[in-house]
């Protein structure tokens, strides 16, 4: 079963330096419908100006991926961590018993564009963490590389809960493939560009929900980025 969520069904604040994008309930957005799906609880879609951004704020047992498509994101903790991700790179934070952090683009003249992702975690409790990591995805050899999984599998980041997180650049008239195995769920993302997934075309910012599909195939109408969860 595939069950869509269009782009522009998604909640929507504009707030000037921060044009944002909900695709489940957050924030002043409440939706009972939309309130995450499995482990998965937050994908914002943001826009940050240059020169503005997050200022100090607290977090508390969460995963919390950031996934940069476009430009830089600063970033400051009460860990101790200070680093700029740009695109290309994953971060992972582990909220656990509290964390405090800022997130600043640091262009004078260029917005960021970015993916903001919650994750449930699989224990409440544990002691804050952070990585940050770059990946390489190659549009004219896609496939779906892991970025973010329970077991930190292929180099990828590490989120305290039964997930794998996948991200594929295709270029146009190509296609990646994924297996499910038996109970698992998964959530398709589109960052950017058009594809086919099973039959049904998505655009950017569309989302789906898979349950009981074994195989999914996704094929590129246009270049396209893709995130896609393998959920318990």
């Amino acid at each position: 079963m595939i069950n869509l969520r269009r782009s522009a069904e998604r909640g929507h604040a504009n707030h000037g330096w921060l044009d944002t994008y909900h695709t489940f309930s957050f924030a002043d957005y409440h939706d009972p419908a939309h309130m995450g799906f499995r482990a998965l609880r937050v994908i914002n879609e943001d826009r940050i100006a240059a020169g503005e951004g997050f200022a100090t704020h607290p977090h508390r047992d969460m995963e919390i991926i950031t996934y940069l498509l476009e430009g830089e994101l600063e970033h400051k903790d009460s860990m101790g961590n200070g680093s700029v991700i740009r695109a290309g790179e994953v971060q992972r934070m582990s909220a656990g018993t509290g964390v405090t952090h800022s997130e600043h683009n640091p262009s004078p003249t260029a917005a960021t564009h970015l993916l903001q992702i919650w994750i449930r975690p699989r224990v409440l409790g544990i002691a804050p963490s952070y990585e940050q990591r770059s990946f390489l995805l190659d549009q004219g050899h896609p496939q779906l590389r892991v970025v973010a999984s329970g077991d930190g599998r292929d180099q990828s980041v590490t989120v305290h809960q039964d997930v794998r997180l996948y991200a594929a650049r295709l270029a146009a008239g190509t296609a990646v493939a994924h297996r499910f195995a038996n109970g698992r769920h998964g959530w398709l993302q589109v960052a950017r560009g058009s594809v086919d997934l099973n039959g049904h075309t998505l655009g950017a910012g569309d989302g789906a929900a898979l349950s009981d599909e074994r195989r999914l195939t996704v094929a590129a109408q246009e270049a396209a980025e893709v995130l896609l969860f393998d959920l318990a």
